[in-house]
């Protein structure tokens, strides 16, 4: 009887200590898909077509609340180690490395999905003379082998720093011409106030005709045109827009990636599905980003002479 004692004590202190590494792993949220309050890290570039994505999605789920911060790529990443944020929205994935951090860290790999792609558009001056680059022309510009000043969208580590250095760059360096700015709305402001300088930022934030605050900046700058390396026409050029998108015609596209760090169905997890489903997909369609979900038919048409002389 001593011996059956002994042995029923030590097996119920195991399940104790399991159940306790167990609790130790899975993190409880007392969040929902349409109830709580979350802290998401968003990198700054993509900040106009989220505060709406944001806006729409609570004004459908009053008691959710979505706090958005908006920063570079690499704070987006470290914030994402830390407990307080578990959603983060930058331009890639997670590296093998990276999910193997996070399955040592939590027993979990955090799920991520492209849920649209957006475009590093050029911007000059609305009265400057050349507004037609091929990329080595862009090149030679980021490495400082021609003298125009090349503005940046932040400071530190953004997605566009990044997107340029492994597109355009591929292992060379910035030149000294390469400034940066405080965020993409102040490349926008110095672009507006300099003929001889050209600045890189995101489509979210100069491609959307229904937006007064970005038509009011277009008439103070121009977007550029990028030579086209998939035509099958030589020598043809590209403006940053859905269509050239979504058609892989502008060559400096990039995706938007979606990563949340939850092991259960919570807020962080909702508004991803949200991004993902038709809601979310049309509003990334409707700031002429192009959805990664939504597939656009190319369709031919043909016009009679009668319909081009009405």
């Amino acid at each position: 009887m001593k011996q059956i004692l002994f042995i029923a004590i030590a097996t119920l202190l195991m399940l104790f200590v399991s159940c306790d590494d167990v609790s130790k792993n899975k993190k409880v949220f007392n969040d929902t898909p349409k109830y709580g309050t979350i802290n998401i890290s968003v990198d700054e570039s993509f900040k106009p077509v989220i505060e709406e994505q944001i806006k729409v999605y609570q004004s459908s789920n009053p008691d959710a609340h979505i706090i958005a911060n908006y920063k570079s790529e690499a704070d987006c990443f470290r914030d994402l180690q830390k407990d307080s944020t578990r959603m983060i929205i930058v331009a890639r994935g997670l590296k093998k490395e990276e999910s193997i951090f996070f399955q040592n860290q939590l027993s979990f790999r955090p799920q991520y999905d492209a849920v649209a792609y957006d475009a590093v558009a050029l911007i000059v001056n609305i009265k400057s003379n050349d507004s037609v680059y091929t990329l080595q022309q862009v090149k030679d510009i980021l490495t400082g082998k021609k003298n125009i000043i090349a503005v940046m969208d932040g400071n530190n580590a953004t997605s566009t720093v990044r997107f340029l250095q492994d597109s355009v760059l591929r292992g060379a360096s910035f030149g000294k011409n390469v400034v940066a700015a405080k965020s993409s709305n102040d490349v926008i402001e110095t672009i507006a106030k300099n003929e001889n300088a050209i600045g890189f930022v995101g489509l979210s934030w100069v491609g959307d005709s229904y937006d007064a605050h970005q038509q009011a900046n277009l008439k103070k700058i121009r977007l550029c045109l990028l030579e086209c390396k998939t035509c099958e026409e030589k020598g043809l050029f590209a403006k940053p827009s859905q269509a050239t998108i979504t058609f892989m015609q502008y060559p400096l596209a990039r995706p938007l990636y979606c990563i949340v760090k939850e092991n259960a169905t919570g807020l962080g997890t909702g508004f991803m599905n949200f991004l993902n489903m038709e809601r979310g997909q049309l509003i990334f369609r409707r700031s002429f980003l192009a959805p990664a979900k939504m597939n656009f038919n190319k369709r031919k048409t043909i016009i009679s002479d009668q319909e081009q002389n009405n």
